[in-house]
């Protein structure tokens, strides 16, 4: 690399959004590179379920901040980098005061909004970020330099954000733990290249990374503008209105005139647990159902899964087929568990 790559890396000032499963192969890289100054930005604690993909945290940080488990990391890995923590979720209002003055960004958040909060403040303050998103088995990986020929921002990528409720998170649908360490790796070396200048980072690339086979392939990325015209024109898809019932509720219900109970889960999960009674069908069976004379009993529908998102978009699109008397178990099944049966395992 020589030295004045070294020093360039010295001199270099990093953000790391998020201290989790991308951030800590980040964290872990950046560091033993000769980073100099890396902010560490995240509002979350350190939980055990964590700990299968999140390897800069350790059994003992369980209950503390993840910045301050990752800025510890860091120290003992490499005591000459000067680490930053801010505990603190970037948001729309913040993020350009939070990344402000820093030479690269990388983005490891696990969220939609955390990320085009992100995308938005690098592209208006000229700074380049490397992104990735890690779900299940697969990954995309890109790098956007405001400022280039034919620049490019996740809203190239992705004109419009998901509902929640569309997109599950890593701990409702699982991801593979050695994954993050691939894509995190990547990451890192984006952003030594970046700080360094030299080889040819992923501008204008997105990489995706198929890991049950171990492909992986890339796709280039242009700026959306007709694209994002034409999404403005597409009408809004409806809003559906949806009750809830908490886990005692649902309980209760048991006891009386059971309601049909719908889980709709993966099948690795109906093995830890369901709510006597359910029905187990996945998500994205149900979401294929064009009617439902033929697949539920009659009755009220009460949809769960292991949080909330799954089962309020299966329970949305039982009321837009035509189910009329269908709610929502609030807290899924972890609610379940902590209310009604902590003899099944939390996951």
């Amino acid at each position: 690399m020589g030295i004045e790559a070294q020093r360039r890396l010295l001199n270099a000032r990093v953000a790391v959004v998020g201290a989790g499963g991308l951030g800590s192969p980040i964290v872990a890289y950046l560091a033993a590179a000769g980073v100099g100054h890396l902010t560490i930005i995240d509002d979350d604690i350190v939980d055990t379920t964590n700990l299968q993909r999140q390897v800069m945290h350790r059994a003992d940080s369980i209950g503390t901040p993840k910045a301050d488990s990752a800025s510890g990391f860091a120290r003992a890995l490499n005591p000459d980098v000067t680490v930053v923590t801010r505990q603190q979720r970037i948001t729309p209002e913040n993020a350009q005061d939070l990344l402000r003055g820093h030479d690269v960004v990388l983005d490891g958040a696990d969220n939609f909004p955390t990320r085009y909060a992100v995308s938005d403040a690098c592209a208006a303050l000229g700074v380049p970020v490397v992104w990735a998103a890690v779900l299940r088995f697969d990954a995309q990986l890109s790098t956007f330099v405001p400022g280039v020929t034919d620049a490019v921002t996740l809203r190239d990528l992705y004109p419009v954000p998901p509902r929640p409720e569309d997109v599950p998170s890593c701990a409702e649908a699982g991801v593979l733990g050695a994954l993050v360490g691939q894509v995190g790796s990547i990451m890192a070396a984006e952003a030594v290249k970046l700080i360094c200048g030299f080889g040819e980072p992923l501008i204008g690339r997105v990489l995706l990374v198929d890991a049950l086979t171990q492909r992986t392939r890339e796709i280039p990325l242009r700026p959306a503008g007709a694209v994002l015209a034409a999404v403005a024109r597409e009408p809004v898809r409806e809003m559906i209105a949806l009750r809830e019932h908490s886990a005692r509720e649902v309980c209760a219900m048991l006891t009386d005139e059971p309601p049909v109970l719908l889980d709709v889960r993966e099948p690795a999960e109906h093995q830890l647990g369901t709510v006597p009674g359910a029905l187990c069908v996945p998500v994205g069976e149900v979401l294929t159902w064009d009617d439902f004379d033929h697949h539920l009993p009659d009755g009220p529908v009460v949809v769960y899964c292991k949080a909330g998102p799954r089962a309020r978009r299966a329970a949305a699109h039982l009321v837009r087929i035509g189910r009329e008397d269908v709610s929502v178990m609030t807290g899924g099944m972890l609610a379940w568990i902590e209310h009604v049966d902590p003899s099944l395992p939390s996951y």
